[in-house]
């Protein structure tokens, strides 16, 4: 579990340089994580000022005593609570499993989560 090659990600076969430790994720943040849709359908830009919000990542790495993420998953994380990395050329997001407030149930992945916190 704590092998980057282990992602079930489409682009899972590149091996970057890095292993996790401990209770460590390294995330990468939900393409749609800059904008978000209405449900009206108006678009609302990143730059929009708003309260605290939570934001989606999927997990692609994860240390060997992280016991309730699992790569693949989907995670719900606060934004400021985080510290970023570029490996290969893409930024990814390194968290503790504590700071995970939930995962997404992944036999909602085709009608959405329907989560907006």
């Amino acid at each position: 579990m704590s092998a980057l090659s282990e992602t079930p990600r489409a682009d899972a076969g590149r091996d970057l340089p890095l292993r996790m430790l401990n209770d460590r994720l390294l995330v990468e943040l939900d393409a749609d994580a800059a904008e978000r849709r209405t449900g009206g359908g108006i678009l609302i830009p990143a730059t929009a000022a708003m309260g605290k919000r939570l934001a989606w990542a999927a997990v692609v790495a994860a240390g060997e005593h992280v016991r309730q993420v699992q790569v693949g998953d989907r995670v719900l994380f606060d934004p400021e609570d985080r510290a970023e990395v570029e490996l290969s050329g893409r930024t990814y997001l390194l968290l503790r499993e504590k700071d995970v407030h939930g995962v997404a149930d992944p036999r909602a992945a085709g009608e959405g989560t329907g989560l907006y916190l």
